[in-house]
């Protein structure tokens, strides 16, 4: 993880905290057993429609420490027919699910974690620029307009 990725939740005594989560029904979940990133909040519109809100708090681990524990037979994709975008659902309960976030890590939305992550603060807001008017940014996060230093567009 380097780049934003780089600055990671901290240890508690001389490990990383183990995080636990679960979809809202219990027929899936993931633990992850190592380092992951601060919360990065995206308000995109392709992600506040994928969850009916106005961003979704993510955290980045590598596929090292990720793993699922249950439920792989509820895990349900979706991919935007143009465009790079991908998320994973419960067939149950319809929670939105951790997925890739490139090839070496998952991007796991912050809300499932059930156990561990308490000193997760959120760190980046990205795709600020189409946030909907009603939600406001009330915490320290960076704030960028677009991605990570890029000009997409509309997203």
């Amino acid at each position: 993880m380097s780049g934003v990725f780089s600055t990671v939740r901290t240890k508690v005594g001389d490990s990383i905290e183990m995080i636990k989560g679960e979809c809202v029904c219990g027929a899936v979940r993931f633990t992850i057993s190592g380092p992951t990133s601060q919360v990065i909040l995206c308000h995109c519109s392709i992600c506040r429609k994928s969850v009916g809100a106005g961003g979704i708090p993510i955290i980045i681990a590598s596929n090292q420490f990720f793993n699922w524990e249950s439920g792989l037979d509820s895990i349900k994709s979706w991919s935007k027919p143009v465009g790079d975008w991908t998320t994973n659902f419960c067939s149950v309960c319809g929670s939105p699910l951790p997925r890739e976030n490139d090839s070496n890590s998952m991007a796991t939305p912050a809300g499932l974690i059930t156990q561990g992550g308490d000193d997760l603060k959120v760190q980046h807001h990205i795709y600020s620029n189409y946030k909907p008017a009603w939600d406001e940014i009330g915490d320290d996060g960076v704030i960028h307009p677009e991605a990570f230093g890029s000009s997409t567009g509309e997203r």
